[in-house]
């Protein structure tokens, strides 16, 4: 599920961050998302009108009374177009004016008319984010269904360092796509865990046996979940990535740890799992023994002694109390793809396995897969970005999860 053409209500009230949202509304709409930006009367203080039409390339809401056309009626128009209200920054006022049920200006008008999900994000010095009026406003209006995204601890615009700082845009955003996926996307109501990353397998306190790995594929798995409005957790090795936005997140070194971290996953979280996608590069092998203390150079390089890891997927195999459960593995491979890959879904009672070619795929930005089910069904696609192969081994999951409920 991406962004495009979905229908985003972005409010700005009078504070200092204004400026941030700026880059907030330039990345929804360069993501093809329709953004209209209403700003408070004190919001125009502090980042003009002119600059959002610009980055957003459409009309921009500051007068409550300017004149309805057929088109455009104003607040009720904005209102109904919605699918998503965002209000950032949120200053003490505007929370507390949404909390009475106000309506004395074009953007609490157009809130109060709203039914889509609500996020509000405060961003104010501390005292008057810490007030109790502002707490017991917040209160009621999580009460109401809002989602309030809390400040962050930083400098603050009086040069005093303290919570009310708004989160970054990036944050934000990640935000809006989980809002909206959980509003209407084809995986709500399922739990999906994902592995990503390689392994590390410790030689010694600074050396380790890994692989090229670079998870953006277990990430991009994530985070379209995410948008699709699963409930995600996320299993990896070590990389150079961020976490996507709302999964529950859980970070391993080596195989063994991560064969643990998908057992309490399975087995021990309350809320039981509908997919498991195998997509980490988890080290076959790793040393019988490990140094503590590093291993000094010599005139002859040592002899490592290597023994099987785990194979997570295959432990699983005959588990009990599984039955029900979606599994995904990945296969790359050097040569013979198909055959190999064929073997590996058989061996381990997969319902699919993401076959592709090792060299061209690990720790590159895109990726050319082969979807191959249970029962020989055999599904090839054309090279394309890692998020792009996401998205169709989405498809698939979620047709499989179909028929596994038929």
């Amino acid at each position: 599920m991406t962004l495009k053409d979905r229908n985003i209500l972005l409010g700005v009230s009078g504070g200092i961050a204004a400026y941030k949202v700026a880059q907030l509304a330039r990345d929804l709409t360069k993501e093809g998302a329709k953004v209209d930006v209403v700003m408070t009367e004190a919001a125009t203080r502090f980042v003009t009108p002119l600059t959002f039409q610009a980055l957003t390339h459409r009309k921009v809401y500051t007068d409550l009374w300017q004149e309805w056309t057929e088109e455009e009626k104003g607040h009720v128009t904005l209102a109904h177009r919605a699918e998503l209200a965002v209000i950032a920054p949120a200053t003490a006022d505007i929370i507390a004016r949404l909390a009475q049920g106000l309506a004395n200006d074009i953007l609490t008008t157009s809130i109060l008319g709203c039914t889509a999900p609500l996020i509000i994000v405060p961003a104010m010095e501390s005292n008057m984010y810490q007030h109790p009026a502002t707490q017991q406003n917040l209160a009621t209006l999580r009460e109401r269904g809002a989602f309030i995204l809390e400040p962050g601890v930083g400098m603050l615009a009086s040069g005093a360092s303290g919570v009310g700082r708004m989160p970054e845009p990036e944050e934000i955003l990640g935000y809006i796509r989980l809002a909206l996926g959980k509003n209407s996307g084809d995986l709500i109501g399922k739990r999906l865990i994902i592995t990503a990353g390689g392994t590390q397998e410790p030689l010694d306190p600074v050396r380790y046996l890994g692989n090229r790995s670079s998870g953006q594929m277990g990430y991009a798995l994530a985070q379209a979940a995410l948008e699709r409005g699963a409930d995600v957790t996320l299993i990896s090795g070590p990389v150079n990535l961020k976490p996507p936005v709302g999964c529950k997140f859980v970070s391993v070194k080596t195989a063994r740890e991560m064969e643990a971290a998908v057992q309490r996953a399975l087995f021990e979280d309350e809320l039981p799992a509908d997919v498991l996608v195998m997509a980490a590069a988890v080290a076959d092998f790793r040393p019988v023994t490990s140094s503590d203390h590093k291993i000094k150079k010599d005139k002859t390089a040592p002899t490592i002694e290597l023994t099987l890891n785990p194979d997570i997927l295959g432990g699983l195999k005959d588990a009990p109390g599984l039955e029900k459960l979606l599994r995904v593995g990945f296969a790359a491979e050097t040569d013979d793809l198909h055959a190999n890959a064929e073997k590996k879904l058989n061996n381990k009672n997969l319902d699919m396995i993401v076959a592709n070619e090792a060299v061209s795929s690990i720790g590159h930005s895109d990726n050319q897969v082969t979807l191959i089910e249970r029962g020989g069904i055999i599904t090839e696609f054309e090279r394309k970005p890692k998020r792009a192969v996401a998205e169709l081994i989405l498809d698939k999951v979620v047709e499989l999860l179909a028929k596994k409920t038929a």
